[in-house]
């Protein structure tokens, strides 16, 4: 088993000094074993691994540089024999990396772009090839490992062609371009049996109000959603379309601004039966929302399809991408997962990145092994707070008139404007002059935080 400190006795081509991570329980004080995932564990009628799905991105853990806007790259990884370049000799060697070490670390998903795991060629045809080339042995590793595809997606925010946009580019050839780039990606999420696809408007949106016809580029966005639908009807594809909300970075604004606004957007263009959402709570802190907010919104609404797990930093102003560890954080999120019956399709993405600090190879090791040790022991503890039921009761309690008489009137639409203003002023603000005072009732904020805070553990 693995110390920590790099001297392993492990096997392997790629991470020879890194043993496969194993469940070692509470006591363990090794950063390369798991002491709260145990995946084969049942928590409430299902293994661990069946509510948790870890998935593991190919775009932070292995093109990851260390980068940021303000310094270069500071990482670089033995696997990249030809000094990180493009070639199609780098994207192979790195495909078997990134099999090694999704089967060390145990996790049954992963999750890529299309220009991550292929180069990109000088033609479209060209790139078309190199992605093919890079999904056979992608494919190939899936049998052997029995690793699955979460989801795949279409890079359509780094070239230069796509600098105002791409489904929402005022030039309809960029926009064709982009559904070329889509239909290739998705012929690959296909093949390789992904349960997803995600749409990820990096660049849908504006720098400048004067310069944007906000309506146009939004039907042109819905427009490329329509057509993937249809396309992934036709070849047979069952995975979910997903959409990922984010609302600045690199746009000054972004059309799918937050959940509450990707779903509006869906509605209005009649598309909310066909598409769900991919929520990172990074993103949603950007919207200036706390972390949990979209991820419970969503789940409420029957639209949430999978999570990318991450958390950012409040003290800056980008998209940090960092590995969730915090208990709270990760109870609130595994309250929600086993509410809603636990994912179709989706699960839990590590769309997250080792600090460009971090250098050591066995740093994004432990990065991933930290996180899920985290979120397992957030399921323990969600397992619990859910079975116990205090907390519900109490959220019960509080919205105990809406279930009475009168609230299931109002809640039903059988009582007009003028009627509700009759009785209130006729029956229930007499009341009130006689002492019965409504809307004063406490709303018992500190109780549910302490009562929460009994579960983390």
């Amino acid at each position: 088993m693995a110390s920590g400190n790099g001297s392993t006795n492990g096997s392997g081509t790629y991470f020879p000094n890194v043993d496969p991570v194993k469940y070692a329980g509470p006591d363990s004080r090794d950063v390369l074993a798991f002491r709260f995932y145990d995946k084969e564990a049942v928590i409430m009628g299902k293994k661990m691994k069946d509510w948790l799905r870890f998935s593991v991105c190919f775009w932070h853990t292995f093109r990851g540089s260390g980068a940021d806007p303000f310094g270069r790259p500071t990482i670089t990884r033995h696997f990249e024999g030809d000094d990180g370049t493009d070639s199609m000799e780098n994207a192979l060697r790195r495909v078997e990396a990134a099999f090694e070490l999704f089967t060390k670390l145990g996790v049954e998903y992963y999750s890529f772009h299309d220009v991550d795991v292929a180069p990109e060629g000088a033609t479209m045809a060209e790139t078309h090839a190199n992605l093919e080339k890079v999904t056979d042995r992608m494919l190939e590793l899936q049998k052997e490992t029995g690793v699955k595809l979460l989801w795949g997606t279409a890079n359509l925010f780094s070239h230069p062609q796509y600098m105002n946009g791409a489904a929402t580019n005022p030039d309809p050839l960029v926009f064709m371009r982009a559904a070329t780039q889509v239909k290739f990606a998705m012929d690959a999420t296909h093949k390789l049996g992904g349960e997803g696809f995600v749409f990820w408007g990096g660049r849908e949106g504006y720098m400048h109000i004067l310069n944007t016809d906000m309506v146009q580029e939004m039907n042109n966005y819905a427009r490329m959603l329509k057509l993937a639908i249809a396309y992934k009807e036709k070849i047979g594809f069952s995975g979910q379309i997903l959409v990922e909300p984010k609302p600045r970075e690199p746009m000054k604004h972004q059309y799918d601004y937050d959940v509450q606004t990707v779903i509006g957007f869906l509605r209005e263009h009649g598309l909310e039966n066909d598409v769900r959402l991919n929520v990172e709570p990074n993103h949603t802190q950007l919207a200036g929302h706390e972390f949990e907010h979209d991820i419970v919104l969503a789940a409420k609404l029957g639209m949430l399809g999978s999570i990318d797990a991450n958390t950012g930093s409040e003290s800056l102003g980008w998209d940090t991408d960092e590995f969730i560890t915090d208990q709270t954080r990760a109870t609130m999120l595994c309250k929600v997962i086993i509410e809603m019956g636990g994912f179709q399709q989706g699960g839990l993405n590590f769309d997250a990145k080792v600090r460009r600090e971090s250098t050591d190879l066995e740093d994004f090791f432990i990065a991933h092994v930290a996180s899920m040790d985290a979120l397992a022991k957030g399921l323990r503890n969600a397992a619990r707070l859910i079975s116990e039921g205090y907390l519900s009761r109490m959220l019960e309690e509080r919205y105990a008139g809406w279930a009475s008489s009168l609230g299931t009137q109002i809640g039903s639409g059988e009582l007009p404007l003028d009627r509700i203003a009759e009785m209130y002023t006729t029956v229930h603000e007499l009341e009130e002059r006689n002492g019965k005072a409504h809307g004063t009732t406490s709303a018992k904020q500190e109780k549910f935080i302490a009562v929460f805070n009994h579960y983390i553990s």
